[in-house]
């Protein structure tokens, strides 16, 4: 979770800065992240790794995410950024859960409404809390595209191997946003350093990382676990970018924070 946060820092760190585009920021990311993965997965294999056939929703997912989520923190707080989008990761995943067949017991559904409601709380305009409806939107999407890819995440049996394919598979995907919507800032070393270091330590091997609990954790768990990242960008974001704290802020953190208690306390024996 703490590498979760890390990548919202890193992404607004850089672009409030103007050190790097959105789309630059996307691609370095990608591409970096890309490098280290494969070379962990050559270096395991002690050979080149075997090309896999690409599994279209995660590559489809993760470049949603790694797009949307860039072009969003052009416009909006790390902290609230991660609230948006971590809260939207819930409500995909526990859709897909439901779908799916599972069951979350009542606490679950409990702790879900007590952490979307610190969500609801930040609705209210204030000057600490406002956000563009284009970077609230664009914020959605990279909640519904990360959600599926974690949901494909729990049927993995070889985490490296995956995540690294689905980087580079996501790689021509976050190239072809370039000539669409070309960054109109230069790109500087420091925006090059924060994009190497978000893609090649926080993403790649966070998510690899995440790959590798989600079937311990099943979706509903895994959706909750991750509303831990918002606090922790919220208060990441002050400490580290000088970002405004408001009390609906903290107020919503600790409704997050809540909410993760309430839904995974071992209360019985139950499914889902």
């Amino acid at each position: 979770m703490l590498a979760f946060a890390a990548n919202s820092l890193l992404n607004r760190a850089a672009l409030s800065g103007d050190a790097i585009g959105p789309g630059g920021f996307a691609f370095i990311r990608v591409a970096s992240g890309a490098l280290v993965l494969l070379a962990l997965l050559s270096l395991r294999e002690r050979s080149l790794p075997r090309p896999r056939a690409p599994r279209m929703p995660a590559v489809l997912g993760l470049a949603a995410y790694m797009l949307c989520f860039s072009f969003a923190y052009v416009s909006i707080d790390a902290g609230l950024g991660a609230l948006v989008l971590f809260a939207g990761v819930q409500i995909t995943m526990f859709t897909g859960a439901l779908a799916e067949g599972e069951n979350p017991p009542t606490r679950r559904w409990a702790g879900m409404a007590l952490a979307l409601s610190g969500l609801a709380i930040l609705s209210v305009p204030t000057g600490g809390v406002a956000v563009t409806p284009v970077a609230l939107f664009l914020m959605v999407c990279a909640a519904i595209g990360w959600g599926i890819y974690s949901l494909i995440g729990r049927k993995v049996t070889d985490p490296l191997e995956a995540t690294a394919w689905n980087f580079l598979y996501c790689l021509p995907l976050v190239l072809l946003v370039q000539p669409l919507w070309p960054d109109t800032q230069t790109m500087s070393l420091q925006g090059v350093f924060l994009a190497a270091v978000s893609g090649g330590l926080t993403s790649a091997l966070g998510y690899a990382l995440w790959y590798a609990v989600l079937p311990a954790l099943g979706a509903t768990r895994g959706a909750l676990a991750q509303l831990s990242v918002p606090a922790i960008a919220l208060a990441l974001g002050v400490l580290l970018l000088g970002e405004s704290l408001t009390w609906p802020a903290v107020l919503a953190a600790g409704l997050i924070i809540g909410g993760i208690a309430v839904g995974l306390a071992p209360i019985g024996r139950t499914t889902g």
